[in-house]
């Protein structure tokens, strides 16, 4: 599972300033603690000097360290016996002033060990969500919110097969496709007109992929071929458009939308093939959304390329009407 550094480091700055709010909540309790009961702390400053003092003590006679030790184990529990009853004394609950974690696992830090944290985990995954969103409606794209009945039940007369029979099998494929969704996970060509589904899809699966940790990025193929030619041939935000690139080889799954708007041009194809070639030699899952079948994208791309999208991904076929112009007009 590959996560975006740029969206972990995000999260990392929002548990940080979480873990800044908690101590301050922490330092203000312990201040009202201070001013209701000045002998607390006279204790917590007796507590913090009782170490030096009895081990200084133990080293400058030569006595014996362990000797020390047990006087201070003595010493301090008695003072934090008394700590607790001047809480008590005070109005005040017994641990009123201990440091309460957000996340008792990692104690605020984000990691378990040398694993991140499932607390630090649901803040990046916050923050996917919001980097998606701005590209995809991610609220209200669901699959529970798909509605088959836009499409007509009436079998094509080409195919044979109804919008309707056809998109419920498109819709299961992507279902399946993104609760599954792993190594093993097919690459997605989906084809078709506009207004029939296939970004509204995209979206719930990139949601749904999102959700269980994978890094997922989604954009048009203007927009990606654009940050291409801006690292290419810019002199300006070139560092930008390269942290930008490499989340589209790296990603564990890119959703490319729209693919054959892009302005067709040499820079643009050895592009193309680079990043589709590169993501299936490393596994990477690749889903692509355009309005044109593949025999029409033949025209438009080189024979490696169409090689690719039809030995290497999984073709979906979206066919009927518009569903957003059915809609606009209440039918």
């Amino acid at each position: 599972m590959s996560l975006d550094g740029r969206l972990l480091h995000r999260a990392k700055l929002r548990l940080d300033a979480m873990r800044r709010e908690n101590e301050d909540a922490a330092a203000e309790r312990l201040s009202q603690v201070y001013a209701a009961n000045p002998r607390i702390k006279e204790i917590d400053d007796e507590l913090r000097s009782t170490v030096i003092d009895a081990m200084g003590h133990a080293l400058s006679e030569g006595g014996d360290p362990q000797i020390a030790l047990d006087e201070l184990r003595e010493e301090s529990l008695y003072l934090q016996n008394e700590r607790v009853r001047e809480l008590v004394l005070s109005g005040f609950a017994s641990d009123y002033t201990d440091e309460k974690y957000m996340c008792p696992k990692c104690r605020d830090t984000g990691y378990d060990g040398t694993r991140i944290c499932s607390c630090l985990m649901a803040i990046y995954k916050d923050e996917q969500r919001k980097e998606l969103s701005a590209m995809l409606d991610m609220g209200g794209e669901t699959f529970d919110s798909f509605e088959l009945d836009y499409y007509d039940a009436a079998p094509d007369p080409v195919t044979g097969i109804s919008p309707r029979d056809n998109m419920d099998m498109v819709y299961e494929t992507c279902v399946r496709y993104a609760e599954r969704f792993g190594k093993r996970s097919a690459n997605l060509f989906m084809t078709g007109g506009t207004g029939l589904g296939k970004t509204f899809l995209s979206a719930c699966i990139a949601k749904v992929v999102s959700e269980k940790g994978f890094s997922v990025v989604y954009d048009t193929a203007p927009a990606i071929f654009a940050r291409f030619e801006d690292e290419k041939f810019s002199k300006d935000d070139v560092s930008s458009a390269r942290t930008d690139i490499n989340k589209f080889f790296t990603c564990d799954l890119l959703i490319i939308d729209d693919l054959g708007t892009e302005l067709a041009t040499a820079f643009v194809t050895s592009a193309l093939y680079n990043l589709i070639n590169t993501r299936l030699i490393s596994g990477r899952k690749t889903i692509i959304n355009s309005n044109s079948s593949l025999h029409e994208l033949g025209s438009r791309y080189s024979p490696q390329i169409m090689s690719r999208l039809e030995g290497e991904y999984e073709t979906l076929p979206f066919f009927g009407r518009d569903i957003r112009a059915i809609k606009k007009q209440g039918g």
